[in-house]
């Protein structure tokens, strides 16, 4: 058990969480210093989805046990706005579309007390970098969008909001390696200029060969059964997750 007095950012002890009535996350431990990068690997049905899913409050995730702390509060119970007030983002693995609400009436309604002119001097900024067309700002959020589009709306939100900690729910997902690798550096970048935490959920190495770890945790039946540092994701992405199967 993690000593009270070096909890990191975010700390989960515990953790169980179900879907549909099946019990996916069986008591995990988690404990995420404040500027970290740590990774979340692990394979197909092993609960790193869910995990990030239930890190964002997303309804029809249960919490049956443990809690999860951030910042020093607990929000175990706390609504998806209030994680977001907080300082929490989520990137989505498959981030949905929002017909009607342009990415920046949604930005703007998720960061109220920043002032307009403010947002849109961050939002050019990100931009420049993301090569975006202006088109794609103008419509509703990732409405007809592909996915590497979608991901780059994605990581335009937590930059240009400059949220205290990025959950990555597999970010490379649907992105080539070019973009992949601007996303990446992108998101490094502003973990080390401005102490961003990075919790990063994949199945493979390629994101982690930009977006750098302290940590590497693998997540197999719901709970972390190995931990190391970035070696741990080269190993992994050699041997593959065969000798947790009996897990």
């Amino acid at each position: 058990m993690t000593n009270s007095t070096s909890k990191g950012i975010l700390h989960i002890e515990g953790l169980c969480a179900k879907i549909s009535g099946k019990e996916v996350l069986k008591g995990l431990d988690l404990d995420v210093k404040k500027g970290s990068i740590v990774a979340i690997m692990g394979p197909n049905g092993s609960g790193k989805s869910t995990l990030a899913n239930v890190l964002s409050g997303k309804p029809g995730y249960e919490i049956t046990a443990g809690k999860i702390e951030f910042n020093g509060q607990d929000i175990t119970d706390m609504s998806p706005t209030k994680r977001g007030q907080a300082g929490l983002f989520v990137a989505s693995q498959y981030p949905l579309e929002i017909p009607g609400v342009t990415p920046i009436e949604l930005m703007s309604a998720a960061c109220q007390d920043l002032p307009s002119e403010e947002l849109m001097r961050r939002v050019e900024l990100v931009n420049k970098e993301l090569s975006m067309p202006d088109s794609l700002m103008e419509r509703g959020v990732n409405v007809d969008l592909s996915g590497g589009e979608r991901k780059r709306i994605e990581i335009l939100q937590l930059l240009a909001l400059k949220k205290t900690m990025a959950i990555l729910d597999e970010l490379d997902s649907g992105l080539d390696v070019d973009a992949l690798e601007l996303l990446a550096s992108m998101v490094a970048k502003a973990s080390k200029d401005t102490g961003m935490t990075v919790l990063a959920v994949t199945h493979y190495s390629r994101l982690l060969e930009v977006l750098i770890p302290t940590e590497v945790h693998v997540l197999v039946g719901g709970t972390i059964v190995r931990s190391g540092g970035p070696e741990l994701a080269v190993e992994l992405e050699s041997t593959g997750y065969k000798e947790f199967e009996k897990l």
